[in-house]
């Protein structure tokens, strides 16, 4: 299964967890990152996380994001067809950069697209090609293990 972890995902960890939910989200994308370690997952990485990354300015925040994306098997360059549906996705109201990490999870043929954002996820579950679920941390462990099962 392809798995793409938008920007907040991959830094959920490093937030403070002063909530229940924090900290299982937390604790979810940890155990997404060792299941792609292991080979059950393939993570996706894109120019566009690459882009985004190089935003933050906590160097420690910074450095954590690419170590795990130097762990993604598959990388996807922008290019003009999803800058395109980038265009489709913030027309119809999905932020300009997450659109265009959803192209980007898109065109890795994804079967996960995995954020933290609750607008991202609402949005996007009724906007996403078919065939690419758009899910929470907790959600993407879930049918992990339901798939897991048989």
């Amino acid at each position: 299964m392809k798995v793409y972890l938008d920007s907040c995902s991959l830094q959920r960890p490093l937030d403070s967890k002063d909530q229940i939910r924090i900290v299982l989200e937390s604790e979810a994308v940890l155990v997404i990152i060792a299941l792609c370690e292991m080979a059950h997952l393939d993570l996706i990485s894109s120019d566009v996380l690459l882009f985004e990354n190089q935003q933050i300015t906590n160097t420690w925040r910074r450095e954590y994001a690419l170590e795990v994306l130097r762990k993604a098997s598959v990388f996807i360059e922008l290019n003009d067809e999803m800058k395109s549906r980038g265009k489709e996705l913030a027309d119809a109201g999905i932020m300009p950069l997450d659109a265009l990490h959803l192209s980007s999870a898109e065109k890795a043929e994804a079967d996960y697209f995995c954020t933290c954002d609750d607008k991202l996820l609402k949005k996007a579950k009724a906007l996403c090609e078919p065939g690419m679920r758009v899910v929470s941390p907790i959600e993407l462990l879930e049918e992990v293990e339901n798939d897991s099962r048989g």
